[in-house]
């Protein structure tokens, strides 16, 4: 039998400020949160996060690792044009960053510094959504969350810069974006707000493909029910989301496996 190399990440915890390394646990949690609740393309796509005090800066996934295998110290501090400003020493493999993942998160956190976090997803459901021309529908009131989101339409893998100016555009003041024929993005102003966004938006999904799929008519909502129920989901009418239970589910990783914050 072929033994396979060992594999460790020595810690980065000496070489971050405090921080810093919040940033990393906190990140490396969204990691394991995107793969525990069925969000997660093995080693593709990505979820970056601005690097405290450090413009232009941020963390990403070492291409390579399961979203399930991200730690701390495992993430790759980048610039916005996706130069490697500092990685661990892995043992056993030598992993880099896919240039989708800066392309693509690069140009917003370089557009909008304000926004702390950007997750990008390849999950069935929002695939599968991204896929039919009606869209996202507000068919629940948690859909009607995401009743006024944009749409960035295909335009082949994303390698070119180019495409960075229309993308800001097709997202603009929103905090998710579907991107056609392809799948999902949200951002947050702190990681907490982004996932629970990008799981709220999945939930939407999901529940439109369920209610599609039983071949009966849908119940639409009038439309100032709709402008109604967005309007109440908006930033200037409520809390930040994701904030409240982000201590709760970082207990829930803990629970099923802590090495996330290595």
């Amino acid at each position: 039998m072929t033994k396979l190399p060992e594999f460790s990440i020595p810690s980065m915890f000496e070489q971050c400020s405090e921080a810093e390394w919040k940033m990393r646990v906190d990140l490396a949690a969204c990691y394991r949160l995107i793969a525990l609740y069925g969000m997660s393309d093995m080693a593709a796509n990505h979820i970056s996060a601005c690097v405290p005090g450090e413009e232009g800066s941020y963390l990403i996934n070492a291409y390579g690792m399961l979203y399930e295998e991200v730690t701390a110290s495992s993430l790759i501090k980048i610039d916005i044009d996706g130069n490697i400003l500092s990685k661990p020493a892995f043992v056993g493999a030598d992993y880099g960053i896919n240039r989708a993942g800066y392309v693509i998160h690069g140009a917003i956190h370089e557009a909008k510094p304000e926004l702390e976090c950007v997750i990008h997803t390849h999950s069935w459901p929002g695939m599968a959504v991204s896929a039919l021309k009606c869209g996202l529908l507000p068919l629940t009131q948690t859909s009607m969350r995401f009743y006024k989101i944009g749409y960035h339409d295909y335009c082949g893998v994303v390698l070119d810069v180019s495409e960075r100016e229309s993308l800001l555009r097709d997202l603009g003041e929103n905090n998710a974006l579907i991107l056609r024929n392809h799948g999902l993005l949200t951002v947050g102003k702190t990681i907490p707000e982004a996932f629970n966004a990008m799981h709220r938006l999945e939930l939407s999904c999901r529940t439109q493909l369920a209610a599609m799929a039983c071949n009966t008519e849908l119940n639409p909502v009038p439309r100032d029910v709709l402008e109604e129920t967005y309007m109440n989901y908006q930033p200037q009418t409520r809390r930040p989301y994701g904030l409240m239970e982000w201590p709760a589910l970082l207990r829930k990783l803990d629970r099923i496996d802590p090495s996330y914050r290595d």
